[in-house]
């Protein structure tokens, strides 16, 4: 090809800033732009604690939301496709008393009113043994979630404690109507009602706590518990008699029984009658010291416990 006096070659090659490149070579791309990744998630290591600390307790702190929504399934699946539904919060004290009151009336030589004295004495009760069977049971009823994640298993248990708050709050709707009809005036040991609940619930929680990891290791107390309940009913005799019917050498040692002096003083405060200190002293120390032992045991048990389940 025969070029012109003023044509370069120069003049016939691509300019620098030209997007289409010579033939025979590639097209020029820009560097690709860097992509943002995914934010580092924070590494947590899960290493078995022989003792309690303050990090333990600012870890089920953290889970609260478990514990609320652990609690509610718990109260839901109890009325779930049920008839009575709450009702059966109700049922279970009204018929209790309803036995003590036909069959064992004779217990309550001078009482003006037994119904209503055993009634007092049978719902205390029943909010423990309930919130101790339930929270024993826990660990074994919830085996696939205690294997499969991580979260403080003391929850378990505490959440079937709050359950069996639930039906005694209910339960105690019906005893405060009933004490406004036939109860005396109240007074100011209403004021210690709270606490004592409070009470029945730490206890409930030291004994369920240490029942679940002796039934997650070994079956048997599964089947002992069911009547050991029974038997410690009748072994809390304030339950169904009054002071005037316990011996005095028995109401010196069955304080070391820590619904006694709880379930007594319970009574006493609805119903306006002195507040036996000496006795609700004696079952706060008991009490104090079961939740310490199931504390203890519960934490030692919880390490192998998804293996052992």
């Amino acid at each position: 090809m025969r070029l012109n006096d003023s044509t370069t070659a120069d003049d016939l090659a691509p300019p620098r800033d030209c997007d289409t490149p010579p033939p025979g070579r590639p097209a020029r791309s820009d560097p690709p732009e860097a992509v943002p990744g995914p934010p580092e998630l924070k590494l947590t290591v899960v290493e078995a604690r022989h003792n309690w600390n303050a990090e333990d307790v600012r870890e089920i702190w953290r889970f609260r939301e478990l514990m609320y929504f652990l609690t509610l399934r718990d109260i839901k699946i109890r009325y779930k496709q049920t008839i009575l539904g709450v009702g059966w919060s109700l049922l279970q004290p009204l018929a209790t008393v309803l036995v003590f009151a036909v069959f064992l009336r004779s217990m309550g030589e001078g009482v003006e009113n037994y119904t209503l004295f055993v009634l007092c004495g049978v719902l205390p009760w029943l909010y423990f043994a309930n919130a101790t069977t339930n929270a024993a049971n826990s660990l074994i009823g919830n085996e696939r979630l205690v294997t499969r994640t991580y979260f403080p298993r003391i929850l378990l248990p505490a959440s079937n404690v709050g359950a069996a708050t639930f039906d005694f709050l209910v339960a105690m709707l019906v005893l405060a109507a009933w004490l406004v009809v036939e109860g005396p005036a109240p007074t100011w040991r209403l004021l210690l009602v709270p606490p004592l609940m409070a009470l029945i619930g730490v206890t409930a929680l030291g004994f369920g706590a240490m029942l679940s990891g002796l039934i997650a290791v070994q079956r048997d107390f599964r089947y002992l518990l069911t009547f050991g309940m029974q038997l410690w009913m009748f072994c809390t005799p304030c339950i169904y008699r009054p002071l005037s019917g316990i011996g005095p050498t028995m109401q010196q040692w069955l304080p070391l029984n820590p619904l006694y002096g709880i379930v007594l003083n319970f009574r006493a405060c609805l119903l306006g009658e002195p507040v036996q200190w000496p006795a609700l002293a004696a079952s706060a120390a008991v009490s104090a010291l079961i939740l310490a032992v199931g504390l203890i045991y519960f934490r030692r048990v919880e390490n192998t416990m998804a293996d052992t389940i």
